[in-house]
Order: structure tokens, then sequence, then C-alpha cells
């Protein structure tokens, strides 16, 4: 007999589509299948991949979704929880976390929101493993965020997209007139004591906010930006699991990350989050 499929991607269904054919997907079993006979299998740990053609490169290793997992569950991020629960319409019912890695920030935000339904996106499959059950009412998938989302038209009234690429043309069509975008990205700041203590990380854009609303502007209008900074208190297991949870991850050599091996260290944590409107 097979296993059910979980209740929160059950309720996600009608609003999928086929990322081949873009026809009505229907379960069989714990299959998607579609009318020119696509189909896309449910995992045992209860996502969805709908990726199509080369396996993306971009999402996290297994020892990156292990750290990130193990520095969220500690806590020191939830100031940055709060405050995109704070953000986040209080009406929001329809729940797209775009690049949500763990689903750590969408788990936080449908705890305070009891009546919404979240479907956290991520193309790493063992990141995908911890978000299907980050939360009773959370699913999880698998696609090409640079492509067209496998998904309606307006089936969403919230994209949360937190530290994570973005496809605007896809968060504006996939959004319900009058639906929000909420983004978070970092400030020039951001673990700065990190990153001149390991050269190797990954910098910030000095010309990120500008580029932002270059992408933004035309499909959307800003309701809101809030800057959200706090200090950590990290000995060298945090401070580790930090950096490897990042994308520097992949630029830092491990000999590049024994000056954090001992000690206890201040971080400060630097973003902006803002609300947008699609117009």
């Amino acid at each position: 007999m097979s296993r059910p499929v979980p209740a929160p991607l059950a309720s996600w269904l009608d609003s999928l589509v086929c990322p081949r054919c873009r026809r009505a997907l229907e379960l069989v079993d714990r299959t998607l299948r579609c009318a020119e006979r696509h189909s896309f299998d449910i995992a045992r740990a209860g996502y969805v991949s709908l990726l199509t053609g080369t396996p993306a490169t971009s999402g996290d290793d297994d020892d990156m979704a292990r750290a990130r997992d193990t520095f969220l569950a500690t806590g020191a991020y939830a100031p940055l929880q709060d405050a995109i629960a704070d953000l986040a319409p209080s009406a929001a019912r329809r729940i797209l976390d775009i690049g949500g890695g763990t689903g750590y920030y969408l788990a936080g935000l449908l705890d305070q929101l009891p009546a919404a339904q979240g479907l956290g996106v991520d193309t790493s499959v063992r990141a995908l493993r911890f978000a299907a059950r980050a939360h009773p009412r959370a699913a999880a998938a698998s696609w090409d965020v640079f492509t067209r989302f496998p998904l309606r038209d307006a089936v969403a009234d919230l994209v949360l997209d937190v530290f994570a690429p973005r496809n605007p043309e896809q968060f504006a069509r996939v959004l319900e007139p009058g639906g929000h975008l909420l983004v978070v990205r970092p400030d020039a700041d951001h673990l700065a004591q990190l990153r001149a203590q390991v050269p190797g990380m990954v910098g910030v854009d000095p010309r990120k906010e500008e580029r932002l609303h270059e992408a933004l502007d035309p499909l959307f209008t800003t309701v809101r930006t809030v800057p959200v900074r706090f200090d950590l208190s990290l000995g060298a297991a945090l401070a580790r699991d930090l950096v490897a949870m990042t994308p520097s991850a992949r630029h830092v050599a491990d000999e590049q990350l024994r000056p954090l091996l001992t000690g206890t260290r201040e971080v400060t944590v630097s973003v902006r989050a803002s609300l947008h409107r699609r117009r």
C-alpha cells in the first residue's frame, strides 16, 4: 500500500501544472501525471521534484543544508524570523517561499498566520527533506526558479524571498492582483566580522539595492522597507555553521575556517526587509 500524500502538498495540487507542457497534473498514487504522460514522483520524504532537464547545481549540498538546519534551530536568527512575520500582510493565506531552504522562515510565518498554507521551493534535495517537515501546513517542491514556474496564474497572495534568487516576472504572474512580495537581502555590513576574519567569504554587491529596484519597480510598488540589525555571540561551532550554510561555503577552504575553530566572537546580522505590492 502506498504512503498517503502529505496534506500540505495535497492542498497545492490544483495550483501546480506540468513544467514540460503546462497541462494540469493529476495525482495517481504518489505520482503527478499530465495528459502528455509526463510524470513526477512524490519522494518518500514528502516533497515533489518538478525539475526538468539538467539538474540544478545552485542548491545547498548535504553539508550546507545540515549546517543551516543546525544553526537556525538554535534560534540565533529568530529576530529576523520575527521581523518577517511583522512585515508580512496578516491576510496572507497562500504563501510561496522561493529558495526557502530548510523552511525555517516559512514555518515561522505560518505560526503567525494560522489560516495560511505554504509551499517552499528549493533545488536542494537535502534542504527539501527538512522543508517537507518544517511545519504541518508547509509543502515542499523543487523547480528551477529562473524558468517559468510550474504554477497556474494568480495562485498565491504572498511570495517570500529570503536570501534567495529572484524572478520578478514569475513572482508577479503567480501572485493574485494586489498580492505581495517580501524580500530579505543582506546590507553591506552583514556578518562583517566574519568576512574580515575569513577573506574567502562572499561579499555584498554594492549595487544590490539599485539592482533590486531596477528589477522590481516595473512590476511592484514598494510598500515598506525596514532594516533588521542585531548582534550575536557565537561560539566556534556555530560560527562555522553560519559560514557553512551560506554561499561562501563554496569559496572558503577548510584552512580558512581555522581561525573560527576556537573562542567566541560577536557577529552583526544586518539585513534589509521590504514588502512590495504587485502593480
